[in-house]
């Protein structure tokens, strides 16, 4: 799926941050440029969290068929899970909240598939956060290689059968709405601990930059797709104590998206590093039309149904600053 450029082979990464449906769609109007652009088929790798997760899952999942695009639209505009998996859970003594929201996933977008049936497709990453060790963990399969499940500290193992469903869920399983996704030794046999509990990307690394730096993926450009929650100044800052934590975690979760976008630029100056480029949804350098920016960051991150105004003007926002990185950064990737 490599395309060619003065004569040379080069390898594509596109990272799916988290944020709910919000982030879906948004990165869906990624999805809708690039086709048009003829780009969309040739990407080698997408590494996603949360609500990326969902969205680049199911392009996975329908690789090469052009109405997976308009598929991924109309579930996003009709479905909203997070308040019935909230309910169903707890009116369930069998099932908990995660079991709810995986089933849905597999009733309405996956199926029942596992990692190893996408073998065919792009090299796909679906990265969550090991509460055991403070880790990514990353569910991993495409690119005609193993699929595979962990991290670097507990290892990874072979992991053709686990259900891309669940995989999702646990990468999507934002707290608090959503306990974590237990991982006993029978499935993951790590060696230390007894079972592991895997929680929303996000809490790790909302952007999913990491696999796009892994030297073994060989990447030559990385693209970053930010929607997730942008920080911005409080002009009446919390006094109560029980919202610190909150106010504390969007901190907290700031300064892990800096540093990585610093990351990005420091490869990028290493010999043979790869050129990136990434946008984030408060951005209005490239919007289209005045006030995308900021209609598009006032749209709640949670998994209720979109309307079709702010579907409108996700897809258009995304898709204009796309091609605004694009043009400036990576003008050779339009003429491939």
């Amino acid at each position: 799926m490599t395309i060619q450029i003065d004569g040379q082979s080069k390898r594509i990464g596109l990272a799916l941050s988290g944020g709910g449906f919000r982030a879906s769609a948004f990165h869906l109007g990624v999805f809708r440029k690039l086709h048009r652009m003829g780009l969309l088929w040739k990407l080698d790798l997408l590494s996603c969290v949360s609500g990326g997760s969902i969205a680049g899952a199911f392009l996975a999942c329908h690789w090469g068929e052009d109405d997976a695009l308009d598929k991924l639209e109309r579930y996003l505009a009709s479905t909203s899970i997070a308040v019935s998996s909230v309910i169903g859970g707890v009116l369930d003594p069998f099932h908990s909240r995660l079991d709810k929201l995986a089933a849905s996933y597999e009733r309405d977008l996956y199926g029942k598939r596992s990692l190893g049936s996408l073998s065919a497709g792009p090299r796909l990453y679906i990265n969550s956060t090991n509460l055991a060790t403070g880790n990514m963990f990353f569910f991993v399969t495409g690119g005609n290689l193993p699929a595979e499940m962990g991290e670097w500290e507990l290892g990874t193992i072979k992991a053709p059968d686990f259900r891309l469903s669940r995989a999702v869920a646990a990468s999507s399983a934002f707290p608090p709405v959503f306990p974590p996704l237990r991982v006993d030794q029978g499935e993951y046999p790590a060696a230390g601990v007894e079972y592991v509990t895997l929680s929303d990307g996000g809490v790790y690394d909302n952007l999913g930059v990491n696999p796009l730096l892994r030297g073994r993926n060989g990447l030559d450009y990385v693209i970053v797709s930010d929607a997730g929650k942008p920080f911005s100044i409080n002009e009446q800052p919390t006094e109560a104590g029980s919202v610190v934590l909150i106010a504390a975690i969007d901190i907290l979760m700031e300064q892990v998206r800096g540093l990585q976008f610093k990351r990005l630029e420091l490869n990028a100056a290493k010999p043979g590093g790869a050129k990136p480029a990434w946008f984030s949804i408060d951005s209005d350098e490239g919007e289209v039309q005045a006030g995308d920016a900021v209609f598009a960051s006032s749209i709640r991150t949670n998994l209720r149904k979109l309307a079709p105004a702010e579907i409108d003007v996700l897809t258009r926002h995304a898709g204009a600053l796309l091609t605004h990185r694009l043009q400036t950064y990576m003008p050779e990737l339009l003429r491939a």
